[in-house]
């Protein structure tokens, strides 16, 4: 047995100079020391040996054991550094390429615009103020003096849901939100989203809205067209002129649409304008004695202005898209361009 221990060990250790492979490495190993492998075999045999024989015999196979334990792990650790040099030389980068300029993601068009919407109007002193989207139809219609039977409380106008809940149709009802929780004076901008049943080249089923309020003792009409006037005039350059035709909206009284001259043609005329040299941007309005009895502020005690303008609207006449559709058709063709 001890012929054949050493005779295991001279044939082994010359078999390891030839491996080049881990996977030949791993063959080898269990050559000799698998289940069935040889020196498995070997020691496995020593139980048949006599009490004197044992101790001998077992101090040699253990060295022998050793020495092959050792020699095989040497050999794994030079395949695996040879493995990683290769590994390494095939992934080296080639510091003379040009390099990879990174795309930066940047701000959607339109919240691009109802950031710079903001900024006009925290300029002039008003607050930002945010609400839900999912409202109650007090909120949305009733406190804002939008009667039962009125068309923008259909089905077809509106996203109703359950309990009386909707998705709210504008930004208004955190107006009365706002003034619940606040005594005059007030002076806020509502940012958001809104819903209704619309779709076509100027509307989307849901589409962001800026609405303002100012309440105080003495609020005029002529301040809230000072106002716009300036919004106008910093959103689409100080050439830009504007107009105030009467209009109804059950939440203020007197109301009126404002327009604005047309950006493309500076008024004279064109496609875009439908030929009249104008473009409606906005309403607004005196607030209605009945919105402010919704939320126990004494008419006769204050007044007020409001108005409400589509971001989506502003955003296409600013960026002369023909269909705000393209807004949301996540088009990177399109989106690249802002």
């Amino acid at each position: 047995m001890k012929a054949e221990l050493e005779a295991i060990k001279t044939e082994a250790l010359q078999a390891l100079k030839g491996v080049e492979t881990l996977d030949a490495l791993e063959s080898l190993r269990i050559t000799y020391f698998g289940r069935r492998g040889k020196l498995t075999d070997v020691m496995k045999g020593m139980g048949k040996l006599s009490k004197e024989e044992r101790p001998e015999i077992g101090k040699l196979a253990n060295e022998v054991r050793a020495t092959l334990t050792e020699a095989f792990d040497s050999v794994t650790e030079r395949l695996h550094r040879q493995q990683r040099e290769q590994q390494l030389a095939a992934e080296s980068v080639d510091i003379t390429l040009p390099g990879r300029k990174p795309t930066y993601g940047k701000a959607h068009p339109v919240m691009q615009i109802l950031e710079r919407i903001e900024v006009v109007f925290r300029q002039m002193g008003f607050d930002v103020v945010i609400g839900p989207d999912v409202e109650t139809e007090y909120y949305n219609f009733d406190a804002l003096n939008t009667p039962a039977d009125h068309p923008a409380r259909d089905l077809h106008d509106t996203f109703y849901l359950t309990d009386g809940h909707l998705l709210r149709t504008h930004t208004s009802p955190v107006q009365i939100r706002a003034m619940e929780n606040q005594k005059p004076p007030l002076r806020i901008i509502v940012p958001g989203k809104c819903y209704r049943v619309d779709y076509d080249v100027s509307h989307t089923p849901m589409f962001h809205h800026v609405e303002g309020l100012l309440v105080d003792k003495r609020a005029t009409f002529s301040e809230l067209k000072g106002v716009l006037t300036s919004f106008a005039r910093q959103m689409f350059g100080d050439q830009t002129q504007m107009r105030f035709r009467p209009h109804f909206f059950p939440f203020t009284e007197p109301s009126a649409e404002v327009d604005i001259s047309c950006a493309v043609c500076q008024g004279k005329g064109c496609r875009s304008c439908g030929g009249t040299g104008w473009v409606e941007i906005l309403g607004a309005g005196a607030v209605d004695p009945a919105v402010f009895e919704a939320v126990n502020y004494d008419p006769d005690e204050v007044t007020g202005f409001a108005f409400g303008m589509g971001v989506e609207r502003i955003a296409s006449l600013l960026f002369r898209i023909p269909d705000i559709r393209i807004f949301y058709e996540n088009d990177l063709r399109f989106l690249r361009q802002f």
